[in-house]
This record gives structure tokens, C-alpha cells and sequence, in this order.
């Protein structure tokens, strides 16, 4: 679904089925921000095909973290060889380390995906687009929330929700990091708030209110 110009969210609806929210990003750049597991890919990609993307469209894979449900069917991408995988350099450690441990619990096995581009925070370009990588802790140690200025967009994975944050009794989980993670977004300039689950957020003042929300009925709890 076309949000605004360049902008595409594919949200995921299905109460029986865990996968996460996916965004493309045209105009350019290319990017598919978190790809989901490898068994719904599929629908994805017919989703996207409504939109007019192919998928030797996508140059780029952005992987906000390492958790099957956002990051499996990135090894679908990687062993084409058309697109980019990028994940931060914090997350690739822990997911080498620790991080395999999630596929575990989920009950299949550890992709080997070798990450062709690794991200470091700030300043980033993708299409000659200008971006900003934030590291943001405590729902894996090396999640990422992508901010595209131009947009007021903040992709934030499983940072924080519609009135709701991610989990941290994961492997690599911190109730304080995602705390402090959650409080410095909350004062970015943001007009779309586009996490990992549930839906999107938009305008720039219900973005604050679910901040605010947040802040006032799970942060003090965490």
C-alpha cells in the first residue's frame, strides 16, 4: 500500500500468523525494510507487485534486527545475489554469538545470511538518499531504527508500537537499554511512525501522543 510518495507499507493483519510489518522504499533507493520469515515472502512479493515493484527492484534489505520473524527471508535475498543485505555491525556480533538462539525457539534452524553492507550509526545514504541509523538496544542489542528526514519517518522494528514496546525476555533483552532507546526517540521531529508490528502511526501529533502514552503506562514499569 502506497502511504505517500516513495512510501510503502505492508503491514501484517494476520491474528494466527506472527510475521512483521515490511516497507519499501522507492525513488531510487530501493530498499525493503525487513523482509519477515521466509514462508510468507511469497505474499510479500505479491503484495509489493500490486504496488508495481519487481523483485529485481530491490537493491537494498534492511534488517532492523536479527529475530527470525523480521530477518529469515533475507537468506532468500542473499543467495540471489540481486540485493544488498544490510544489518547493524552490533547486531551481526550478536547474532553470530547468541542471536542464533532465537531460531531455536522458534523452531527451525539459523540462516547463514552474510550481510554485504554493515551499518554503523548516523549519517547514511542508500540511492543517494539521505538516511540516519540509530541504534537502538534492549530488544536485541544491536536493533536499529532507520530515520529518513525528508519523510519525518522513523522505521523503529520492535523499539516501540501503537501503545506498546518490544519484548526484552528475548535472548540479549534490556528493560533499561530499550527504556533509554524508547526516550530518545521520543524527541525526534517525526510525522510516521512505521514499527515492526501492529499498525502505523501518523501526523506528527499522534506520534507524540503515543509517545506520551507509553511513556506514562509501561517506561515507569520498566
Amino acid at each position: 500500500m502506497k502511504l505517500i510518495d516513495d512510501l510503502y507499507v505492508y503491514e501484517w493483519n494476520n491474528p494466527f500468523e506472527n510475521n512483521c510489518n515490511s516497507y519499501y522504499i522507492a525513488g531510487g533507493v530501493n530498499a525493503l525494510i525487513d523482509p519477515g520469515l521466509s514462508d510468507f515472502l511469497p505474499d510479500l512479493l505479491v503484495r509489493l507487485e500490486g504496488d508495481g515493484v519487481t523483485r529485481d527492484d530491490i537493491k537494498y534489505v534492511i534488517n532492523t534486527h536479527s529475530h527470525p520473524d523480521h530477518f529469515e527471508a533475507s537468506e532468500i535475498f542473499s543467495s540471489e545475489g540481486k540485493s544488498t543485505i544490510c544489518m547493524l555491525r552490533e547486531e551481526i556480533d550478536f547474532y553470530n554469538e547468541m542471536g542464533r538462539e532465537m531460531f531455536d525457539l522458534f523452531g527451525f534452524p539459523a540462516p547463514d545470511v552474510p550481510i554485504d553492507r554493515v551499518l554503523e550509526a548516523g549519517p547514511v545514504e542508500f540511492g543517494g538518499e539521505s538516511f540516519e541509523i540509530i541504534r537502538v538496544p534492549g530488544h536485541s542489542p544491536g536493533s536499529l531504527a532507520l530515520y529518513w528526514p525528508a519523510k519525518k519517518a522513523l522505521f523503529c522494528g520492535d523499539v516501540v508500537f501503537n501503545q506498546n514496546v518490544g519484548r526484552t525476555d528475548f535472548p540479549g533483552g534490556n528493560p533499561q537499554l530499550l527504556k533509554d532507546s524508547i526516550q530518545r526517540l521520543s524527541l525526534m521531529d517525526v510525522d510516521y511512525l512505521l514499527p515492526g508490528h501492529l499498525n502505523i502511526i501518523q501526523g506528527k501529533e499522534a506520534v507524540k501522543r503515543n509517545f506520551d502514552i507509553i511513556a506514562k503506562h509501561i517506561l515507569v514499569y520498566l
